[in-house]
């Protein structure tokens, strides 16, 4: 593997020559988009330690409107196996609060008494941990979707350039959008290399 050594020689368009073809500064932001939601995700929805935070983002759908459950009531972790939900401010949500919480995919049952939420947390198997594996997999697999489809959005349009511009441009142009999208599904692998790691151990 004599070519290995030999990093493909990159192109580096300014920005500024092509504004009117393409913006690359806005290919590029819509690119990090995916990765950092991709992060979000595996932050917020794949972790094995079941902490309050975890908490913080569930949508609770109440007569009033849609309110994260953070802002309805106090999340506490009483023990590693036990987070309650103190729901005294809004006693009236309580019931949409442990409905939101049975339904967050987190695994969980809920159970009420008065306006505490009892949330027992599951002890982690082995299985639990490989299926959050297995999702966080399909998830950089949609990400990686939703980049090709910001990469093709970029070619489609540097295409209707063809008339002004150079082959050569046209060619260069769309190399580096190849780049661009590449160094971001690298960097998805290696997150998802870093989270299966910290899923299986």
């Amino acid at each position: 593997a004599k070519g290995k050594g030999q990093a493909q020689a990159r192109v580096n368009i300014s920005a500024a020559l092509v504004e009117d073809i393409i913006n690359l500064e806005e290919t590029s932001e819509d690119m990090q988009a995916v990765v950092d939601a991709l992060k979000e995700d595996f932050s917020r929805n794949l972790n094995i330690r079941t902490s309050p935070g975890a908490f913080d983002h569930i949508t609770v759908v109440t007569k009033d409107g849609k309110f994260p459950l953070n802002q309805l009531g106090q999340i506490l972790q009483k023990s590693p196996q036990l987070i309650i939900v103190n729901m005294t401010n809004f006693p009236e949500s309580t019931a949409a609060a442990m409905k939101a919480i049975r339904e967050s995919g987190m695994n969980l049952n809920p159970e009420v008494d008065g306006t505490i939420i009892r949330i027992p947390i599951p002890k982690i198997t082995r299985e639990h941990r490989e299926s959050l594996a297995k999702l966080a997999k399909q998830s950089v697999n949609k990400s990686k979707d939703a980049l090709r489809k910001v990469r093709s959005k970029s070619v489609t349009q540097i295409k209707k350039s063809k008339n002004k511009v150079s082959e050569d441009t046209i060619w260069m142009l769309e190399k580096q959008i190849q780049q661009m999208a590449d160094d971001a599904a690298a960097e998805m692998d290696k997150l998802l290399a870093a989270k299966t790691k910290e899923l299986l151990g």
